[in-house]
């Protein structure tokens, strides 16, 4: 079938609006009809350049929308179920997968359908096993969870990364403990799903560190109970103060060197530095007094996707946010229809918006 996407033809070009060939699903796969996709920072490294994938190519992986054909064996879901997308396509069968790591699915790449998307005859590789700026996706059936009633597509489509990945990275990858304390280096759209994780994990102190002062302003609405302005002065020493030594876990929100190493900064003796954002593939990060550092047992750790185990966690954060016990609404700072896409990604790089959505098929 041939449905309207947003497709990069190379790094630092706008994306353009094309027609795209799918294929029907086979055995295992599932089409879902997009209602909602989000406009994640992560998509912007590739269309920067920062992070390599082949092109042209349809990007977009934080998604929900509703299942419009199955293929043969599909038992978990059926047409017109309205589901999320996770964009980690787990095979179930790998060792990762089996030992409940899914989201490090030794597999998933090879999940990934090279020839079955089309761009004028010419096969592409699918991005995230999903390629989410377009009418529809074909995925693999394993990613799909459904979404209950009382969930808006809106809020469905944001658990599928930035909530996921944010909340997640303090209650999975770390699992943080009542009573800890957090720095939070960047309050974005993911930065801001950190903070309200530790809010629901107990954290103690939760401390937002950002150049904006309207991103500093969101972040209180989302659970701050401190924040720290980097644009008036070493936003290291300023946490150090405020904490007597530093926080328990420091996590990194950007993807930048400089706030990863500020991170690993501020998190004190025995405490951790957490890398949640997309740290750019050819720079290296340098740990300041590193001997001293790990001689006083700190860490460093990456967090990949929230340690997802999505059939598990996405209903759970679903729940939380039909009983209002998780901000996800306020997230949504713009709506844009496909032809706007530029514009949106325009507003995300000028740090106008906590989070905006393309809405797809008047959903």
């Amino acid at each position: 079938m041939n449905v309207k996407a947003a497709v990069l033809y190379a790094p630092n070009q706008p994306l353009a609006i094309e027609e795209i060939e799918l294929d029907e699903p086979q055995a295992g796969e599932v089409l879902v009809k997009t209602a909602v996709t989000g406009v994640c920072h992560s998509d912007l490294h590739f269309m920067e350049g920062k992070w390599l994938y082949p092109m042209p190519v349809v990007l977009g992986h934080e998604s929900a929308g509703v299942v419009a054909k199955v293929g043969p064996g599909v038992t978990n879901v059926k047409e017109g179920d309205r589901v999320v997308v996770a964009f980690v396509q787990s095979c179930g069968t790998c060792n990762r997968c089996v030992t409940g790591r899914p989201n490090l699915c030794e597999n998933t790449q090879a999940l990934n359908r090279m020839g079955r998307v089309k761009l004028k005859g010419q096969p592409i590789m699918q991005f995230a096993g999903m390629s989410a700026f377009a009418e529809y996706q074909l995925v693999s059936a394993n990613a799909c969870v459904h979404v209950p009633e009382g969930v808006p597509m809106r809020a469905a489509a944001l658990v599928g990364c930035s909530v996921m990945t944010g909340v997640g990275a303090v209650t999975n990858t770390v699992k943080l403990q009542a009573g800890q304390t957090v720095a939070v280096v960047g309050c974005g759209g993911v930065g801001l799903n950190i903070i309200q994780g530790a809010k629901i994990a107990g954290a103690s102190r939760i401390i937002a560190v950002d150049l904006l002062e309207s991103k500093l302003a969101a972040a209180k609405e989302f659970g701050a109970t401190d924040v720290v302005d980097a644009s008036k002065g070493d936003a290291v020493q300023q946490v150090i103060a405020m904490t007597n030594g530093g926080v328990d876990y420091a996590f990194e929100a950007i993807g930048l060197m400089k706030t990863a190493q500020q991170a690993f900064e501020m998190a004190r003796r025995g405490g951790q530095a957490v890398i949640v954002g997309m740290l750019p593939l050819t720079e290296q990060l340098t740990i300041p007094n590193a001997g001293m550092a790990f001689l006083g047992e700190k860490g460093i750790v990456g967090s990949f996707y929230g340690s997802t185990r999505q059939t598990y966690d996405m209903p759970w954060l679903m729940e939380l946010y039909r009983q209002k016990r998780l901000k996800i609404d306020e997230l949504i700072s713009r709506e844009y229809t496909l032809d706007q896409i530029n514009e949106a990604y325009d507003a995300l790089k000028k740090g106008e918006v906590n989070r905006s959505v393309i809405v797809f098929n008047g959903a």
